[in-house]
Formats: C-alpha cells, sequence, structure tokens
C-alpha cells in the first residue's frame, strides 16, 4: 500500500523527532515545515490530502478556501484548542480531528510552579543571585496555607490542580457552568458563583476553555469585584483575559500579581526565538515591564509524556482516516 503523504505545519526539532520516532510503523510521507498555516503558506498543501497543523496557526475563511481547493480532506489539529479555526467555513469540506486530552497533570504542576514562583519571586532572586546580589529585599511573598484559591473551569486539570492546592492547606472554591458536586465532595472544595469567587479568592486560576461566553472573563469589571492585591494565573488560552485592562488593573495595584503562560495575541510571538528583535507589541511589552508578573511561552503542556501523548494521538487520528473508522476526536 503506498504511503498517505501528510505536511506538517509549524514543526519544531522536538516535533519532528518524536514525529519520525513513533510514525514508522504509519505508512506515511511526512513532509514537515517550520513555518506556521497561514495566508501565505496555505497553497504550499497543494498535493497533500492530510494537513496537521498547531495551536497558533491561522485557519480563517481565505486559508480553510485555499486548503478545500488543494483537495484537502483532513485537517489534524495536534492540540485540543480549536478556537484558532473559524469552524462555520468549513461546510464539510474536510473534516477536523484534534487532541483533547494529552497530560492534564502537566499543566496542573506547571500551573503550580507558576504560583510559587511568582509569589516568592523565585524568578527574580534567581536573576539576583546570578549577578552577585544576596539581597532578599523586595522579595517577600506569603504563606498559602489557608489562603482560598479560586478556580475558574472545574475540568481534569481543574481537578489535578485542586488536590494539589488541597495538599498546600488552601481553600479552594470553584465556578463551572455544568458542576460536578460529587466531585466536589469528594476533592474538598465548593462550588460558588464568579461574583462569590471573585470576592474571596486571594488567588484565582484559569482553566476554562476560550468560547463566546469565556472571552474576556477577566475584564476590568470582574477584576473590580475582586480582593485588592489577587493574584490571577492564566494557563489557559491568552482572550481569557483583557490584556489592556489587566495592566491598568496591575498599575492601580487591585491586581498583586498575575502568571500567564498564555496571551491574546501570541501568535506572533511565542514558540519563536526573538531575542534579536524589538516586542512591537506594546501591551505585552508593558506586561513583560512589571516585576510582579511572570510571563512563560505557552510552555506549560510540555513535559515528554504531554508531547508523546500529543505525538501519537494526532497519528491514530490520522490513521482512523485513512482506514475510514470512525472519528473518535473529530471536532464537529
Amino acid at each position: 500500500m503506498e504511503a498517505k503523504k501528510v505536511l506538517f505545519y509549524d514543526i519544531k526539532s522536538y516535533d519532528k523527532e518524536l514525529f519520525k520516532r513513533f510514525g514508522k510503523d504509519y505508512n506515511l510521507e511526512m513532509k514537515f515545515l517550520k513555518g506556521k498555516l497561514n495566508e501565505e503558506s496555505a497553497d504550499l498543501s497543494k498535493g497533500y490530502e492530510i494537513v496537521c497543523a498547531f495551536a497558533n496557526d491561522t485557519i480563517n475563511k481565505e486559508v480553510i478556501d485555499i486548503l478545500a481547493e488543494n483537495g484537502v480532506k483532513l485537517l489534524a489539529m495536534r492540540c485540543a484548542g480549536y478556537n484558532n479555526i473559524s469552524l462555520r467555513n468549513i461546510k464539510d469540506r474536510f473534516k477536523v480531528v484534534r487532541v483533547p486530552a494529552y497530560s492534564p497533570y502537566s499543566i496542573a504542576e506547571y500551573t503550580m510552579g507558576m504560583i510559587l514562583a511568582l509569589n516568592r519571586k523565585i524568578h527574580k532572586a534567581y536573576v539576583r543571585t546570578r549577578e552577585g546580589n544576596f539581597s532578599i529585599s523586595g522579595l517577600m511573598g506569603f504563606d498559602l496555607h489557608g489562603k482560598t484559591a479560586g478556580i475558574i473551569g472545574a475540568g481534569k486539570i481543574a481537578q489535578i490542580l485542586i488536590k494539589i492546592l488541597r495538599g498546600f492547606g488552601m481553600n479552594v472554591i470553584a465556578y463551572d457552568p455544568y458542576p460536578n458536586y460529587d466531585k466536589a465532595k469528594e476533592l474538598g472544595f465548593e462550588f460558588v458563583d464568579l461574583d462569590t469567587l471573585y470576592a474571596n479568592s486571594d488567588i484565582i486560576s484559569l482553566n476554562c476553555p476560550l468560547t463566546k461566553e469565556t472571552k474576556y472573563i477577566i475584564n476590568r469589571e470582574s477584576m473590580s469585584k475582586m480582593k485588592d492585591g489577587v493574584m490571577i494565573v492564566n494557563t489557559g488560552r491568552g482572550r481569557l483575559i483583557d490584556s489592556v485592562d489587566l495592566v491598568e488593573a496591575l498599575k492601580d495595584k487591585k491586581v498583586g500579581a498575575a502568571a500567564l503562560d498564555v496571551y491574546e495575541e501570541e501568535a506572533e510571538y511565542f514558540f519563536e526565538d526573538l531575542s534579536d528583535k524589538v516586542i512591537e507589541d506594546d501591551i505585552l511589552g508593558r506586561l513583560l515591564s512589571f516585576h510582579n508578573v511572570l510571563i512563560t511561552s505557552h510552555q506549560a503542556y510540555f513535559t515528554e509524556e504531554a508531547v508523546e501523548a500529543i505525538t501519537k494521538t494526532t497519528l491514530d487520528n490520522i490513521k482512523d482516516f485513512i482506514e475510514g473508522k470512525p472519528l473518535v476526536n473529530e471536532v464537529k
């Protein structure tokens, strides 16, 4: 049987190594591109029925039209989110699959790491001591024990995070539009409405998907309801937070600290080495200037276990499509 051709966009060296390692038994002819999928690069899909893309690729109407005209039959996303795809413009012209789960532990553990680093100023202390400055002025944090964490979105990742937070002796409250009260009882947390969560949380973690309802769920109005000095942590999606409003809240000291592994305009920056360039995004530049803001480059998922799971699930999704099997991870 002839090998099926697959075109991979936005591939890093670690992606390529894993797809080549695990793809040996899948009878695939894989071509890897470093560039992102967008209007300029979409035409490279000519001659490929299967295209694989990632979280920060641009898959709008123009790109979808080009993919369909080029005969693409499957778009395999190697990520869980698909908010970067204009699904309404696909119109059944090709299938879309994703990786709904890989390692919820990776993101939950990373979230806790960001909380600890930001609270205890570990990132600042590291830089100081590297430069021979052993002063601890300005590095004071607070005990997590006895504080209240508010979790927005109580799915698998959040449930693991809640276990970790409870291990630190924290009180946990959560908001979810579909509350699982049995799970709350099992893990020792309470479901509340958003206003109650805002008013009572010392730390707020965003663990919800990006939808019409959650877009900019953290904004000027919602932050006005929070405790003065609240810490906000986002390992979900960038557009859960209105970044302009966050900058103002940080300046006003309404928000005491922010840990961001995602950013609403991250596509041009995250996953790339731009150390020799000027950051032209004024809001990102402003956020990077705050001493009480910790920003990382969408790496919460980035563990060996998670990346291997993403690779294997993507390959299995492609194999099911080729063999005409039901697509269990199809995005409708």
